[in-house]
């Protein structure tokens, strides 16, 4: 088994900005001429996730309120007084949806239902340069 490592470079707007990733994580199987095997994508740091949606506005507006219900920014976290910041909720919404997605690589593509694009979101409450690392292991 082989692997090759790369990385997507994004800059975010933070409180839950929704990004595509799926072309960049297509571009680095097509540019190590992937036939087969497996592409992970994972968010190092802990405000940041990476899940599978249909990316459309209506679900990206949907994704956001759905977290400000269950995990709401103006919530009193414990972390705060930790770190005297304002990012609990942040933790809390990028832990519930997690740091990473591994998609199988058949006949050189991720292989996604029709409606379905690999997405990173910045839970962060500030504008961040992020940086996701992409592995294709083949």
């Amino acid at each position: 088994m082989a692997v090759i490592t790369d990385y997507i470079s994004l800059s975010t707007k933070g409180r839950r900005d929704v990004i595509d990733i799926t072309s960049q994580i297509q571009d680095i199987i097509s540019a190590g001429k992937i036939k087969s095997g497996i592409a992970v994508a994972f968010s190092p740091g802990s405000t940041g996730a990476i899940t599978t949606i249909e990316y459309e506005p209506g679900l990206k507006k949907d994704i956001d309120q759905f977290l400000e219900r269950l995990i709401p920014y103006g919530g009193n976290y414990h972390h705060h007084n930790t770190w005297q910041d304002d990012n609990g909720a942040a933790h809390l919404q990028a832990a519930m949806i997690g740091p990473s997605v591994s998609v199988p690589i058949i006949d050189g593509a991720l292989s996604l239902g029709t409606w379905q694009q690999v997405v990173f979101i910045d839970c962060d409450t500030r504008p961040r340069t992020r940086k996701v690392i992409v592995q294709i292991l083949y």
